[in-house]
């Protein structure tokens, strides 16, 4: 029951959100971003009360596919409402309020198909990386996606409400490669964590490691670029894109594939 309550207080708090986000911004009134700040925290606190009821079960640990999809969405949300860079922080809102709501609403009404788990400390290390580095990198994704649309509409001299609410995009380009290089670190950890302590290239891990390898390669491509050779703009989104939809279909792709084709 209280997993039921603070998954719809906080889907109802984050949909609440961004109807206050969207009104502010079509309006000439003065936003209050404290009062929206208010609102993300009291969203985060219902958030990381169900995600503790979601993932704690009785002998272990529930690592379905939408109790993790939660617990990324709380690990982003987090992240994004700690960095302190407003304009940014404020304009992913517009992406993952609805993202997160919508993922504690299927939660909350959808029956875990995911056998209850015991985890050793170093696999607890392993995933804890893993969701860190894909967590960074899906805020990285969606800062792509809006330096995109910028550049789009810079291009087209046009000068509308998303133009209105962007930073600079010299400033977007700046936060998005410290976004990357921070979640490739973790990349790395968590690669590294899965070879010394797993057989991270059995059978059925094997897709799994071959695109989590992938993905790390996308965005080592993309730093040595950007850091040697200046890459920015189309390239840059391309390959943020690359690395993380790899790194989607990495986790995403073969735990929808074994929890619901072949166990199905």
């Amino acid at each position: 029951m209280t997993n039921l309550i603070a998954g719809l207080t906080a889907t109802t708090l984050y949909l609440g959100g961004l109807v206050y986000y969207i009104f502010k911004l079509r309006s000439s009134i003065e936003f209050n971003l404290s009062r929206l700040q208010v609102i993300t925290a009291l969203a985060l606190l219902a958030h990381l009360v169900a995600t503790i009821y979601f993932l704690l079960a009785p002998g272990g640990l529930d690592l379905s596919l939408l109790k993790i999809f939660v617990l990324i969405a709380l690990a982003i949300n987090l992240i994004v409402f700690a960095s302190g860079l407003t304009k940014i922080q404020h304009t992913l809102y517009l992406v993952l309020f609805p993202i997160s709501a919508g993922t504690l609403l299927m939660a909350t009404v959808v029956p875990s198909s995911s056998p209850i788990l015991i985890l050793s400390t170093n696999m607890q290390a392993h995933i804890l990386f893993s969701i860190l580095a894909y967590s960074l990198l899906s805020i990285a994704a969606l800062q792509a996606l809006f330096i995109g649309l910028l550049d789009w509409q810079l291009k087209r001299k046009r000068r509308n409400l998303l133009m209105r609410t962007l930073p600079p995009l010299e400033t977007m380009e700046l936060v998005l490669f410290n976004v990357i290089l921070v979640g490739q670190f973790f990349l790395t950890l968590s690669l590294l964590s899965g070879l010394a302590f797993y057989d991270f290239f059995a059978t059925t891990l094997l897709p799994k490691a071959i695109l989590s390898c992938l993905a790390w390669l996308f965005n080592a491509i993309l730093l040595y670029g950007r850091y040697y050779r200046g890459w920015r703009g189309r390239i840059a989104i391309r390959l943020t894109w690359a690395g993380f939809s790899s790194l989607l279909i990495a986790y995403v792709g073969t735990k929808f594939v074994f929890e619901y084709v072949v166990t199905g």
